[in-house]
């Protein structure tokens, strides 16, 4: 299993994300744009709450960008 590097940069990015509570777009691989809140990570996955505060866990290799909404 690969071990969860909290210094790399984009784990850094995703954790502030987490902690500012900001809402973000987040596109997969097959086209489709989550948007929500992302409430955790860990090596293989981020979890994003929609506006209904359902979870969706998204694998990382499938996931094109994350950025936050303006």
């Amino acid at each position: 299993m690969a071990e969860f590097n909290t210094g790399l940069p984009s784990i850094r990015q995703v954790q502030n994300l987490i902690k500012d509570k900001k809402q973000v777009e987040i596109k997969v691989t097959t086209a489709d744009l989550l948007t929500g809140q992302i409430r955790w990570q860990d090596e293989n996955c981020v979890c994003v709450f929609d506006q209904q505060d359902q979870p969706t866990i998204v694998w990382r290799h499938a996931i094109v960008y994350i950025k936050p909404k303006s």
